[in-house]
This record gives C-alpha cells, structure tokens and sequence, in this order.
C-alpha cells in the first residue's frame, strides 16, 4: 500500500520528484492570485470609469487574449528551451507586466491597465503550458489526472487571496469616503513582480527532469505526418472546445461576481450590518440594504474557499473513479445549478453561484489530463493549443455582459449554462473519443 502511495510522484527509474512537483505547484498559486485580482478588477473599473458590463469586460479579454496570442509560441519555445527554460522565461514576463502597473496608475488610461494585464497573461501562459503537462508526467501515469488536480488547488488558494487584496486595493477609501483604488491599483501587482524575481532564481538552480509521455497513439513513428498530426486525434480536438467553453462559463461567472451579489441578492435584514460587516452593505437603487461592490469582492473569496474545497475533493475522487466520468457529472450537476440561478429564486439561487464554484473546480485540469492522453513528445504541442482555448474567457463574457445589461444577471447565466452542457458531454464521450477505458494506458496494469 505504501509503494502505491510512493508511486504518485516516483519516476519509472526509480527517481522521486516530490520536490519538483511541489516547486512547480507554487506557480499555480501565483497565477491563480493574479487572475482573483482580475475578477475584482472590472467593477473597478465600472464605477471608475462610468463602463457598462459589456464594456467592463475588456479586462477579460485583454487578459485572455495574452493567453492566446503566448500559446503557440510557448509550447514552440518549452520544446526548445525545455521545461526549465519555459518556465523562466515566463516568469520574467510576468515580473515586467507586475512592474509596468507602476507606470500605468500614473498614466491613469485604461489602456495602460490593459496592457499591463495582456503582459502578465502573456507570461502565465508560458507557466501554464509548460506546467500542466509537466504534472501529468511527475509518477505513475495512474494518478496523473490526481496531480494535476492537487497542482491547480494551490490555484485556488491564489484565488482565494487575489480577491482580498483586489478589495483592500481596488476599493479603498480615503477618510472622507472618496475612493482611492486608482492610486492604490499598483501596490500588489509591483509586489507579484519582486516575488516573481525570486521565484525565477529558485527555479534557475533547481533541478528539474525532462520527463516524456508515454506515445500511446504512435504519433512520433517515423510515417507520413499527416498520418501523426495531434488533430487526428479526437479526444484532443474536442478538449480544445470543451476547455475553450469552460474558460468562457468560468471568466463569465467568476468576472460577473460582484454584479451578480450587489444586484441579484434579495433585500439584507438590518441586522447583518453590525460589527466588522458594516462596510459590506449600503442602500441600494431602491433604498434596501444591498451588498456593496467591497462586500461583494470579499464575499469572492468565499465562492473560492468552496473552488479550492472542490480541487482537493476532486483529487481524492480521482484516485478512485475514472476522470472522465467525474468530469461529465461535475459538468451535468453546473447545468442543473446554472438553471436554478436563471430561475431567480431567492437565497437558493445565491447558494447555486458558490456551488458551482465548487462543481467547477476540477474542469479545467482534468480537461487537461483527458485532452492530452498518451500524445507522447506532441503533449507540449497539444498543450499550447488547450492553453490557447483559454480565448473563450475572453469571448463569451461579452456576450453575458450583452445578456445581463439587457436582462439581468440572473438571466446572464444562460450562457454558461450551455458551456457546461458541453463539457458534461465531452466527459461522457471521452472513451469513445480516445479509444480508451481511462487514462491509463490501454493494456497497462492497474
């Protein structure tokens, strides 16, 4: 029973690599705290600059479009460079991003901001490219959708802080009440760059093997190419749309958060506005007590306090059930939830956002494992082109921006309501897609 415990992070040749698994691990945390500050960040800019939602959600795409335009160039560059290489390169590209909102908050254009997000996202897709199939490879390939999985948790934990600092940051005040966030917007993204500086030495004197997957599907013999390209393949093809409509339901909730608390919950009894709470309410447009937009950015928190409780249960799940079949029922369980929320229908609808934060959570790493299965030396291709999907967060959110300054954003949650119906499908269609009953390769020993 111990050897099988071992066996998660131990090499076929006997090495252990718990160490590097947990140094690459950090790199999701770093990521997930910088796009929880991005999910605050649009009703900032709301209320800053008078933008509708629509409007507002150029942050998403300027920073998912960093995502899209770094992805080819990155799998390119980590089978160059390796995945060391990779992985330092895109860290210096996030430190000059970090850097850059020094001089942006003195530019005070919106443009500037944008551009500052697009860098630092340019940068994450270097790390996500390379990190996510570099998890799948670091043990027994049983338990790969298991570390991806534990890796993206410490996202989570990003995520739950980003938020925090988003709100003190973004929404503060001055003493006469007057907001000062446009002043303050730099402070944690200047403190990312110093700690991504630090990060990028470790990583320059640490060891870290070059680990290959396993060519389940011959695309490296030596045939015609057209025989062996990656779209051939079609549990690939289709992981590209799946994660493409994932990232748009997940940007779209996760960057209509605020809009959805401070407009969408039923009125507030007057007792909630006592004590440390005080600063979470205020009067809303019909005079009742609502959330106010920093209540709301840290009440954010909490929707990924149940995010992260989902990646940690998912990755015991996944030890013991097929990822597959986990993928398609968390998919099928976020239809149900999304319909509830377009219902309308009270405290319940509110409890349906944080649950599917939760039913959410394992979609994208176990996507991932499930799109790049058995690819061999093409994973760090295929990987560039899943991370380039990411364009759906930004996307779709316009469209459920469009929906909710038209309906509302209780309504707004139809768009991913069909996301998720997607994904559900890809989960359940995956072995006849891949030809294959699990991750595990086909004739493998379990």
């Amino acid at each position: 029973m111990n050897t099988k415990k071992q066996s998660m992070f131990v090499l076929p040749d006997g090495r252990n690599v718990l160490v590097t698994f947990l140094l690459v691990s950090s790199l999701f945390l770093l990521w997930g705290f910088c796009n929880g500050m991005i999910d605050v960040m649009d009703k900032h800019f709301q209320t800053q600059l008078k933008l509708s939602l629509a409007q507002s959600a150029w942050v998403q795409f300027a920073h998912y479009l960093g995502y899209f335009l770094m992805a080819l160039p990155a799998g390119w560059l980590s089978t160059k460079l390796g995945y060391k290489g990779g992985i330092i390169a895109g860290l210096l590209m996030v430190a000059a991003g970090g850097f850059w909102f020094i001089p942006a908050t003195h530019i005070a254009s919106f443009w500037a901001f944008l551009l500052g997000v697009c860098v630092i996202a340019a940068g994450l897709t270097f790390l996500e490219t390379i990190a996510n199939p570099y998890t799948t490879v670091l043990g027994d390939p049983r338990y790969a959708a298991t570390r991806i999985n534990l890796a993206q948790s410490c996202n989570g934990i990003g995520w739950i802080f980003g938020p925090i600092a988003g709100a003190a940051f973004f929404y503060g005040k001055d003493a006469s009440g007057a907001g000062n966030g446009a002043e303050t917007l730099w402070i944690p993204y200047a403190a990312v760059g110093a700690v991504v500086l630090v990060l990028t030495v470790i990583f320059f004197f640490s060891p870290m093997p070059d680990v290959k997957m396993e060519d389940d599907y011959h695309l490296d013999d030596s045939q015609p190419e057209v025989k062996h390209s990656i779209w051939s393949q079609p549990h690939f093809v289709m992981a590209v749309l799946a994660q493409f409509l994932y990232v748009a339901a997940q940007a779209g909730i996760f960057s209509f958060f605020i809009n959805y608390m401070t407009t969408q919950t039923p009125p507030v009894p007057d007792a909630w506005t006592s004590g440390i709470l005080k600063s979470w309410f205020e009067a809303g447009k019909s005079g009742a007590l609502a959330l106010s937009d920093q209540g709301a950015a840290q009440l954010a928190s909490l929707g990924f306090i149940f995010f992260l409780a989902g990646r940690f249960s998912g990755a015991v799940i996944l030890k013991k059930c097929a990822a597959h079949k986990v993928l398609g029922l968390f998919g099928l369980l976020n239809v149900a939830i999304c319909l509830l929320v377009v219902l309308k229908i009270g405290w319940l609808s509110v409890a349906c956002v944080f649950l599917s934060y939760f039913f959410m959570s394992i979609m994208f790493p176990t996507i991932f494992a499930l799109g790049i299965h058995g690819l061999g030396a093409r994973a760090k291709q295929a990987s560039s082109f899943i991370v380039m999907a990411i364009m759906g967060g930004a996307i779709l959110p316009k469209l459920m921006g469009h929906v909710g300054d038209l309906h509302g954003m209780s309504v707004a949650f139809i768009v991913p309501l069909g996301c998720f119906a997607f994904v559900s499908f890809y989960g359940y269609a995956w072995p006849r897609l891949s030809k294959s009953d699990s991750l595990v390769r086909a004739g493998a020993e379990h």
